[in-house]
């Protein structure tokens, strides 16, 4: 939870029913106070402009529950206490919504006696509106549009993946071969038009260092370069033919193959198949993590994703040895911490903690190398892809939120410091009249030595963008 600089939240009774929770700003009192009526329906009464993040609570059984919204209103408003099914229950209107969290659980887990000292909540000292980025410093001053040079006769198709090499510090990309949207079912892809997806261009100047991979995957997704050179990418979507797809490739720095997981054109949900993997990345110890299945985040009831997971809809993220030898999972599709709705991108910080970008979840799960779980992440949107930086700056680009799959939270590039759940930096989105409030945004990032900050754009965000890549270049 955030409040203005220098604010705290004190819980300061429990008169009957009702919870008493007091801001420090210094707002008259009479604005300060929110009551919440500990009641599957609850009426909050809210009069001041406190900013209150968003946040899922976890009841006594380990449920996630989003039990009361509250936002900047100017009067009583009712509201229904739910466990949270993958819905987002912010109202959409262009009121702020949030979720209140307090005494360790939700406001309706607890409540202090009269005589019981104050709980007091942490401070969060950054300025600025999460949801919507207005006040958070852009650390970019220069947008850099249709970067990189495209090889002649050759149009920019959609991309959601970007990487830094760990050796030269150039980026390495791809892009869909010409391809407007991915996935099955539409004409242009990398089977049809099979020319070379796979990119290294100078960080500097855009220019084209290496091309190659044509012929040999549908549809890339997710990409990570290794401390040796080598390149992984992951082929989300499988051809007709049921020959391509469902697979993660590593190539040498000179592309070529070394090494194929999964079994091609076939997805499953067992150790030997994948199932749409969207991301890849290796571990301090060379080890493989594949983030494997797509589809959970449009499972929005229970009854979809108990369906999904009968289907053999995966979300799940799978361990391999260096060589290609399975070693474990973890992760269904669900709402549980350590369950996915689509872990769409991965990245571990110095400590070795392994970030997934938990998309339909709108959140970021982080374990430890054997996949236990350690903590959250609820400040960045609905995150597409993730970069951490090796002062352990963390940057989220949110690529995907809108009225209906999160509503009131903008799109753009979140920053903040692995160790806290705190955005202290805002990239904000192009302009789109077809997303007015959200714009549009990339689903990769990446971010150089110097700061500059490169996004993959994706089928949401490549026509505004009007290339495949867009550069957000420091000052200087």
């Amino acid at each position: 939870m955030t409040t203005p600089k220098g604010a705290t939240l004190t819980v300061e009774r429990c008169p009957g029913p009702e919870l008493l929770v007091r801001s420090s700003t210094q707002a008259p009192a009479e604005q300060r106070d929110t009551r919440l009526r500990r009641s599957t329906r609850a009426r909050v009464k809210w009069d001041t402009a406190l900013q209150i993040e968003p946040r899922l609570g976890l009841s006594s059984d380990g449920q996630p529950r989003q039990v009361i919204s509250v936002g900047r209103w100017s009067r009583e408003h009712e509201l229904t206490q739910r466990p949270f099914d993958g819905r987002d229950a912010m109202s959409s209107s262009r009121y702020l919504m949030s979720t209140l969290l307090a005494c360790g659980a939700l406001v309706l887990g607890g409540c202090a006696t009269e005589s019981e000292p104050p709980t007091e909540m942490a401070p969060a000292p950054a300025p600025g509106n999460t949801i919507t980025g207005e006040g958070l410093p852009n650390p970019t001053s220069t947008v850099i549009e249709n970067w990189g040079n495209l090889p002649e006769g050759r149009e920019w198709g959609s991309t959601a993946g970007i990487d830094i090499d760990p050796n030269d510090g150039q980026i390495w990309a791809y892009e869909r071969c010409g391809a407007g949207t991915f996935g099955g079912g539409v004409s242009i892809n990398c089977d049809s038009n099979p020319v070379d997806p796979i990119f290294k261009f100078d960080r500097n100047t855009g220019e084209v260092l290496a091309n190659f991979g044509g012929g040999i995957m549908m549809t890339p997704h997710g990409i990570h370069v290794d401390a040796e050179g080598n390149v992984w990418v992951t082929d989300f979507a499988a051809n007709q033919a049921g020959t391509k797809g469902h697979q993660v490739h590593k190539f040498s720095p000179t592309g070529e193959l070394l090494l194929s997981l999964g079994t091609a054109g076939q997805p499953g949900s067992d150790s030997a198949h994948l199932n749409q993997p969207n991301d890849v990345i290796t571990g301090p110890d060379g080890s493989i993590y594949v983030s494997d299945g797509h589809g959970g985040q449009g499972m929005t009831t229970g009854r979809a994703i108990a369906d999904g997971r009968e289907s053999g809809a995966t979300g799940r993220i799978m361990k391999f040895s260096a060589d290609g030898t399975f070693i474990k999972e973890w992760g269904q599709i669900g709402t549980l911490h350590g369950e996915f709705r689509t872990p769409h991108a991965m990245a571990f910080d110095s400590q070795g903690r392994l970030f997934v970008a938990d998309r339909g979840n709108h959140r970021i799960e982080i374990f430890d190398q054997d996949g236990n779980y350690l903590d959250s992440r609820y400040s960045y949107g609905r995150i597409s892809g993730i970069f951490i930086t090796p002062d352990d700056m963390l940057y989220a680009i949110d690529s995907e939120s809108s009225m209906t799959s999160h509503p009131n939270w903008r799109n753009g590039v979140r920053i903040g410091h692995v160790d806290e759940d705190r955005v202290t930096g805002y990239i904000p989105p192009f302009d789109a009249e077809t997303r007015p409030y959200q714009g549009a945004a990339g689903e990769g990032v990446a971010v150089d030595a110097d700061g500059n900050v490169f996004a993959a754009e994706g089928p949401n965000s490549l026509r505004f963008a009007g290339g495949a890549f867009t550069k957000y270049a420091v000052g200087r």
